[in-house]
């Protein structure tokens, strides 16, 4: 006989882990025990034939449950015992399993079984749930992880929940989720005012086949919901929710995608994976109301993952728009009383739950582009999954930017990347993200880190709360974004371009098409586009138009062609001329936007992006032409002539140049003139790794002509693949960079 002691590292508490070993060990007759230990293990001794333990340890790391993640194994040799069963114990600090809480997942198949077969208890039941899937991070109040803890506490298990959260062989075995129709949390459906009596889906099923729009409280918000086919429907929704233009995500059945757009591999195994995000797909022409994503050559859908959400999919013969029910940059509304009153006026009806929502979470939203999916937004799904990077010993706090933020904590090496905050110009979005972060503190056992890196900008109100909080690091923008992308993939040193809409710069200038050279925490501006003046200054960003006038001036063209209404122009014009509120900008979003407004596809943003995201769908359409690519050198530091590019684009329209090649070439010159200049200053530094960084970082054709430029010239492409290029995984690089200036600060 032999006897192991097996510490098992990870994601491997509240997911179901110890009854899976309890079920294995029984499978190869083990003795022994299994029992939560420290802040994120589980503690395994084991005792049987040498062969059998084999047998078991493979089963471990090869059948292991579908939210558990094992980031390693540690084995030691005991002697013997004579145990002759195998039992699950109490966790060494008493409680159901501190450490790591796993994100919200789809419920599994064998769930869904359940809530589909006659006879099941769970049958029909829309929160129906088990330790492999199901509310986890959207529960949870505090830690230890166990049912008194979480938003189920309001719901005391009856006497068959109970049983089977008793019972080691079932796989609802310590689920603290666990919950049927008879004590578990009920829906309602409320129109006019009312609760209407019937049974809530079927009720929601018949106003959404009326061309209803619904607002659906769901794992992490609330949703609003309509026929994603009939225009008239889609027009209103965005009619009421006075969102003219911006793209709606779309919720479908697996045989419903085939219909508006053709998933590859990747595509259909992100889409069906549990943790189920928003997929941005190409979509076919017709089936979709026009209205779903304007302008657009793609469309962003996930497949349903609550059992809710199942239910509701399976008698409807169409897909539905479900969209997040909050105001532009607000969080998302999550108490009933405040979905009912602040919705009234855009949600025809009302599909609610009485369960308590803890933490928001937005929906995950993924791309693939070359080389792999790419995050637009992390939330739901991976959050708070850690990313794993050593910092350090100091703990940091990391607020991000103003639009698209999330947070970041880095704590004993690992890094807690916080679901979507939103835009903190507004105050309740400012006070969310107060609220989140005391929530992440709360759960991760630590108090409030004395350093907290923010954004350079002194206007932005992260910076404002860093030093309110503690000592505020305030980092640069787009090194921030570039010490992101070298700590996501475990460099010390590169060359990043940074393509982004805005970032205030270290000489005072907005900032935003940017080469910089890493070095360890170190870095230099080696490269930028030409800086062009931005008339009316964030009047210019709202309005193309003004972009496209100010690169006509500066080109020395009619300043008429711009687009913009007569008597805008004319202040446009004496701007320019005068230098009167026109601060410079090397903003490669101001450029893509210039394009846009110019070849008549976006006149006015109505989101953010816009304009770059229109070109982007019109550039599919067309090829680049062969365009001279400007770079020159001023005091050492590159400069691509953006001005020239732009020139060039106009006397190809003059000589009747598609609109679809222009756009393809203005992306085309813009990537591979950025990257010309990386490519010299890597040369020049001997530096092996390109990256490419900033919210332009998700347009595949940008890093597609990046990536092959780069590569051509034997050098590593590094983009990111574990936290968003955009602003979104800013609050990641703020940490990356922080910590290596607090590293120098305190080193002898």
């Amino acid at each position: 006989m032999r006897r192991l002691r097996i510490l098992v590292e990870g994601t491997v508490q509240g997911v179901g882990f110890r009854p899976f070993v309890y079920r294995i060990a029984a499978r190869y007759r083990i003795a022994g025990f299994v029992r939560n230990s420290g802040e994120a293990g589980v503690e395994i001794e084991a005792e049987a034939e040498p062969h059998v333990l084999s047998a078991f340890l493979s089963a471990l790391k090869e059948e292991k449950p579908p939210l558990a993640e094992i980031a390693e194994i540690h084995i030691e040799e005991l002697p013997p015992q004579g145990d002759t069963d195998f039992k699950i114990l109490p966790s060494c600090d008493g409680g159901e399993g501190a450490g790591l809480i796993p994100p919200d997942t789809a419920t599994c198949d064998l769930c869904l079984a359940d809530i589909g077969r006659p006879g099941s208890r769970f049958y029909g039941y829309w929160a129906t749930s088990c330790t492999d899937c199901g509310p986890r991070f959207s529960v949870v109040e505090a830690l230890p992880y166990d049912r008194p803890r979480t938003a189920f506490r309001d719901f005391p298990m009856c006497p068959d929940c109970e049983r089977d959260y008793r019972n080691p062989l079932d796989r609802r075995y310590h689920a603290q989720t666990i919950a049927c129709p008879r004590c578990g949390p009920k829906l309602s459906f409320v129109s006019g005012g009312q609760e209407i009596p019937g049974d809530p889906i079927s009720l929601a099923q018949e106003a959404l086949r009326e061309g209803k729009i619904l607002a659906i409280k769901g794992l992490g918000g609330t949703h609003l919901a309509c026929d994603a086919t009939r225009e008239e429907v889609v027009a209103e929704l965005r009619r009421r929710l006075g969102r003219p233009a911006q793209p709606f995500a779309l919720m479908a059945r697996e045989d419903q995608i085939p219909l508006f757009a053709d998933p590859d591999e990747k595509e259909w195994e992100l889409l069906r994976s549990p943790r189920r995000p928003i997929v941005v797909l190409l979509r076919k022409p017709g089936y979709l109301a026009p209205g779903i994503a304007p302008g657009l050559h793609t469309v962003g859908v996930m497949l349903p993952y609550t059992g809710l959400h199942h239910l509701l999919l399976s008698g409807l013969p169409f897909p539905l728009v479900m969209t997040s029910a909050n105001f532009p940059g607000r969080p998302m509304l999550i108490e009933n009383d405040r979905i009912l009153r602040e919705l009234s006026h855009v949600a025809d009806a009302f599909l609610l739950h009485n369960r308590r929502i803890v933490a928001r979470c937005d929906d995950s939203v993924v791309r693939v582009g070359p080389g792999g999916p790419v995050f637009l937004r992390r939330s739901r799904g991976w959050v708070p999954e850690p990313i794993s990077l050593d910092l350090g010993s100091e703990a940091i706090l990391a607020l991000g930017g103003d639009l698209n933020v999330t947070f970041a904590i880095y704590s004993r090496g690992k890094i807690f990347l916080s679901q979507h905050i939103g835009n903190t110009e507004e105050l309740e979005t400012l006070e969310f993200l107060e609220e989140a972060v005391r929530h992440f503190l709360r759960l991760l056992g630590i108090p409030r880190p004395k350093w907290i890196a923010c954004d350079l900008h002194p206007g932005f109100p992260t910076q404002r709360l860093a030093e309110e909080w503690g000592e505020a690091i305030p980092i640069q923008h787009h090194v921030a974004h570039v010490a992101g992308l070298a700590g996501e993939h475990g460099v010390e040193e590169l060359v990043g371009i940074a393509m982004d809409g805005y970032g205030y710069g270290l000489d005072g200038t907005a900032w935003g098409g940017e080469v910089i050279l890493w070095r360890r925490g170190e870095f230099r501006r080696v490269g930028h586009l030409r800086a062009v003046p931005m008339p009316g200054a964030d009047l210019a960003a709202l309005r193309p138009g003004r972009m496209a006038a100010s690169f006509l001036f500066a080109s020395g063209l009619p300043v008429e062609e711009a687009g913009l209404p007569e008597e805008e122009r004319k202040i446009v014009q004496t701007q320019l001329q005068r230098n009167l509120n026109a601060p410079l900008s090397t903003s490669a979003g101001r450029f893509l936007d210039a394009v846009a407004a110019w070849l008549g596809i976006c006149s006015e943003r109505t989101y953010e992006g816009e304009p770059a995201m229109k070109l982007e769908a019109l550039a599919a359409e067309g090829k680049p032409l062969p365009l001279e690519i400007p770079i020159r050198s001023e005091g050492g530091v590159y400069v691509l002539d953006t001005v020239e590019i732009f020139r060039a684009l106009w006397k190809e329209r003059k000589a009747g140049a598609p609109v679809a090649d222009l756009a393809a070439t203005a992306q085309w010159a813009l990537a591979l003139g950025l990257a010309r200049i990386a490519l010299e200053v890597a040369k020049r530094e001997g530096i092996e790794a390109i990256g490419l960084t900033g919210g332009a970082a998700v347009n595949a054709a940008l890093t597609q002509a990046i990536k092959e430029e780069v590569e051509r010239h034997g050098l590593r492409f590094l983009a990111h693949r574990k936290i968003p290029p955009g602003d979104g995984g800013l609050s990641f690089g703020q940490l990356v960079q922080a910590s290596y200036l607090l590293r120098a600060r305190f080193s002898p």
